[in-house]
């Protein structure tokens, strides 16, 4: 292939990339219908930086067929839009008093060695969790000693 031929834009649904973002999407989805008030803006910002992430993979793949410089700014929309997102969580567990858990922490390490890749799997590894899990795990000095009450949904 000569090195100025353009590669075929598309198959964005193969990159892992766009299903973890696609992932983030729907469990954000169902985040935002469960703990955040309908009529908050923050409500309407975390579905959108979730969308965006997702749609702006999708649109960079597919522009990548005409323009790398394209598909690179794309991407990089949709890096901007889930570091927002991120954000947004890290303000919801810090402004309600919950860890922010550091990249080593067991739990997370146990999600990433899973390879979640589907809203059923999420939730089975979400069960597995809170049946494992104690107050005094999630907060450290808890009196509570039974499985963990999560946030309780609105």
């Amino acid at each position: 292939m000569n090195k100025h031929s353009l590669l075929p834009g598309g198959g964005y649904e193969d990159l892992k990339s766009f299903q973890v973002a696609r992932l983030v999407f729907d469990i954000t989805v169902r985040f935002v219908e469960l703990y955040i008030d309908p009529k908050s803006r923050t409500c309407d910002q975390m579905t959108q930086a979730a969308r965006s992430g997702v749609q702006n993979i999708a649109e960079g793949s597919v522009a990548g067929a005409t323009s790398k410089k394209m598909e690179l700014k794309l991407t990089n929309i949709a890096r901007a839009s889930l570091e927002e997102l991120k954000l947004d969580y890290q303000d919801y567990l810090r402004q309600r008093g919950y860890e922010l858990w550091e990249p080593e922490h067991p739990v997370l390490q146990d999600f990433k060695k899973r390879r979640v890749a589907s809203m059923e799997e999420f939730r089975q590894w979400l069960r597995a969790v809170r049946d494992t899990r104690t107050c005094t795990d999630v907060h450290p000095g808890a009196v509570r000693v039974s499985p963990c009450m999560w946030p309780t949904p609105r």
